[in-house]
């Protein structure tokens, strides 16, 4: 069980590259009770690519998370107020 949501949404935008891009991460339990680290990410308004990682504990998953987080900051993605639908 997750303790609590975790969900992020962030854009990197460069007009003058034409960089339009999206990463998205969540932690969510799957039917089998492990945890799993969704990531999406893509060119904005396209499907993108998906991958999820699976742990035995929500831990493990949030540490991932916040590193990948960490690692996009760097790269000048920000936040969004709400993902879009």
């Amino acid at each position: 069980m997750i303790s609590q949501p975790y969900h992020l949404y962030v854009e990197r935008w460069d007009a003058s590259k034409n960089t339009l891009h999206y990463y998205a991460l969540s932690i969510e339990a799957n039917l089998f009770g492990d945890v799993c680290l969704l990531r999406r990410w893509g060119r904005i308004g396209r499907k993108g690519q998906m991958m999820a990682h699976h742990f035995r504990h929500e831990e493990e998953a949030v540490k991932l998370f916040l590193d990948l987080l960490r690692q996009k900051r760097k790269r000048g993605y920000r936040p969004r107020a709400s993902a879009p639908t």
